[in-house]
């Protein structure tokens, strides 16, 4: 059997259903993944419909979400509410066992509802070490310690795992130690690289077996590269790929992010992310950034990748089954009773 090759894009849509032009975007060739955000969800139902719409006009495509927990839950009606990842992470400080024990349903809950409604991916878990920091990060992180972020971390992948999802780590190499929002800024960081390598980028030495695929970040390290770590070759293959040893799937951030401007038009992001040695780019929230980077992709001929095969969910799961299953009944009962805990 063929091992199926993906478009290296991925790209957003505009309702909870399909119109015209999402589905000639879809069609494209270069297109090889797609996003999910608040705004196409209505209902599990809806999402489930969605999905299957999706995958019936392209099967060679990868569904995915920022579905973190906190204050990133693209979608909440139907769905179990997810605590922030930092209020795991104080949990998994007063009761260590209790903790990763929960941490690792989560992770199955999370992943076993998402799969269930068509989608093969969420872009979780943030690997980012912070508390109070970054503007943009905060309660998104497990905490400021790498080896409490290392150890709930690992608990979520593996319960994921056990859902039949890949996980993804962010923001490669660490988005913790500036205040500034990428979405809004560009941010510098002007620490060492030897000071990265003691803090930032443990949980990516200690857990990338684990992961299906990490994301760069739009951050700038002058002190190390003079590029956006999301268009360093440096970065994403001297470090990452070659120096980490990281085999799995690298993805872009948003190339609408205001942090990736740095680079130049949607074109000059497309070729400098792909040169720097990312699989899939995104671009989000912007159809006529997409549509200059699928007018790139095809002057220059772009290559698919078979790397996304990876990032599939590998596991079917009926709603219907899934919403009395025992580890999600009692998965919802401790959520309930941690805060009093």
């Amino acid at each position: 059997m063929s091992v199926q090759e993906y478009g290296r894009l991925m790209v957003d849509i505009e309702g909870i259903s399909l119109s015209n032009d999402d589905i000639a975007l879809i069609k494209n060739p270069h297109v090889g993944g797609l996003i999910l955000f608040e705004r196409n969800f209505q209902s599990r139902q809806q999402l489930h419909s969605l999905c299957a719409d999706i995958k019936n006009i392209k099967d060679e495509i990868l569904i995915a979400v920022d579905h973190e927990g906190g204050r990133v839950q693209r979608f909440k009606d139907d769905f179990t509410h997810i605590p922030s990842m930092q209020s795991l992470g104080d949990f998994v400080k007063k009761h260590p066992i209790d903790g990763i024990n929960l941490a690792k349903d989560i992770g199955w809950l999370l992943a076993s509802e998402l799969i269930s409604s068509g989608i093969d991916i969420s872009f979780t878990p943030v690997l980012d070490i912070d508390r109070d920091r970054s503007t943009i990060i905060g309660n998104r992180s497990f905490g400021d310690d790498p080896q409490l972020v290392i150890d709930v971390a690992e608990a979520l992948i593996k319960g994921m795992k056990d859902a039949g999802m890949a996980a993804t780590g962010k923001h490669f190499p660490g988005h913790g130690g500036v205040a500034e929002d990428s979405h809004i800024e560009a941010p510098i960081d002007n620490r060492a690289l030897e000071e990265l390598f003691e803090y930032d980028l443990k949980p990516y030495i200690v857990l990338q077996d684990l992961l299906g695929g990490i994301m760069s970040a739009h951050l700038t390290f002058p002190n190390i590269d003079s590029d956006s770590v999301g268009f360093s070759f440096f970065w994403l293959t001297t470090i990452l790929r070659q120096q980490l040893g990281f085999n799995g799937v690298i993805f872009s951030d948003d190339l609408s992010m205001k942090g990736a401007d740095i680079a130049g038009n949607y074109s000059d992001k497309a070729r400098m992310a792909l040169e720097a040695g990312c699989d899939m780019i995104l671009v989000c929230n912007n159809r006529a950034g997409s549509k200059e980077v699928i007018e790139y992709l095809t002057e220059n001929k772009t290559s698919k990748t078979s790397k996304i095969n990876t990032m599939l969910k590998n596991n079917e799961i009926e709603w219907n089954e899934l919403k009395n299953h025992p580890r999600r009944l009692n998965t919802i009962s401790m959520l309930n009773n941690m805060q009093s805990i």
